[in-house]
């Protein structure tokens, strides 16, 4: 039988992490670990403005639609006229691609000025975590996340949330990390055409919801789209690429990709990366300590990272097979 102490640790563990911020509980699972193992952070469901932040995450920016429905509709939704429905009306991610340009249409939802109801079709990340979600200890793996629940393909499951800074302050912390630091902060690069590209750094170390738990696979089940809401700077959602059933571990290529290549070592140094595939616009470049941006068509470094099961391994750039796939699949692409 357990002692008392033991039971306490292991009940104030399973309350919820979010401490009510999200519309289920965030449920922890710390069997037969201690308190002091936990990470230290505070909880936010959203992004908050972090140092050298430019635009604030939680600013009402953009415009909204004045539709005195229900839900809205394409034909009549300023919101929905921009760039077409994202979602069905399961509320499920739909695919982005333009036909004509081959780049994803981006994804601006009904917002706080919108005349729509709080039920429309068309606000979805903005509602939060609605499936049941674990914070876990794997094996070899740090701390991860199950779904409770069944999860549909296409649904919404929960943001990577933290501060929003700038690339000066993303590449200070990345360089105050020791060796066995883990890095939290990851960097959206989105190209908007014409050689135009928006970066938008994220990091939950301090301050984070449960996406910060989330590990890296090369064939995730989730994946991730900049969601915007009520500003410019983009949420990061994760949505499902494909049913996920209960007790399954979440997970997603830190690459940007979600069936392609990682080409990013765990600690994001390097920064080396291919545009995102699957109807995606933008890909996910690591923090290095010079603020040049390499593709993979033309990285000069002869020298590219692969991993397998969910470890990152260093590859030569002459004799990755890998990389010679990845040039097949941009091309076809």
């Amino acid at each position: 039988m357990a002692s008392d102490s033991a039971r306490d640790m292991t009940n104030s563990y399973n309350q919820d992490l979010s401490n009510g911020l999200e519309n289920v509980p965030v449920r922890i699972d710390c069997s037969g670990v201690g308190k002091a193992e936990f990470p230290n952070f505070q909880y936010t469901p959203e992004n908050v403005p972090g140092p050298g932040c430019s635009s604030d995450p939680t600013e009402i920016t953009l415009p909204g639609c004045q539709c005195h429905t229900h839900s809205c509709q394409s034909e009549k939704c300023q919101c929905l006229q921009r760039y077409g429905p994202a979602y069905s009306d399961q509320q499920r991610l739909q695919g982005r691609r333009d036909a004509e340009s081959g780049y994803s249409r981006p994804v601006f939802e009904c917002n706080a000025l919108c005349d729509c109801s709080e039920d429309c079709s068309n606000r979805v990340v903005q509602r939060g975590v609605v499936f049941r979600l674990r914070v876990f200890l794997s094996v070899d793996r740090g701390w991860g996340v199950r779904t409770m629940d069944a999860i549909p393909r296409g649904a919404f499951v929960c943001e990577y949330a933290g501060e929003v800074i700038g690339l000066e302050e993303a590449r200070s912390r990345q360089l105050a990390q020791g060796p066995e630091d883990m890095n939290y902060i990851i960097a959206v690069r989105e190209h908007a055409g014409q050689g135009n590209a928006r970066e938008t750094f994220v990091d939950p170390f301090s301050r984070g919801n449960v996406g910060r738990f989330i590990n890296h696979s090369c064939q995730p089940n989730l994946f991730m789209v900049p969601v915007r809401v009520h500003s410019m700077v983009p949420r990061l959602a994760l949505f499902a690429v494909r049913d996920i059933v209960p007790d399954e571990e979440l997970t997603f290529d830190y690459s940007g990709r979600w069936n392609g290549l990682c080409l990013f070592e765990n600690r994001m140094i390097k920064i080396v990366s291919a545009n995102a595939s699957a109807n995606l616009l933008f890909d996910l470049p690591a923090i290095g300590s010079s603020p040049q941006l390499f593709s993979v068509s033309s990285c000069s470094t002869r020298e590219c990272w692969d991993c397998h099961g969910g470890r990152m391994l260093f590859l030569s750039y002459d004799s990755c097979d890998l990389y010679a796939l990845s040039q097949v699949s941009m091309a076809t692409e």
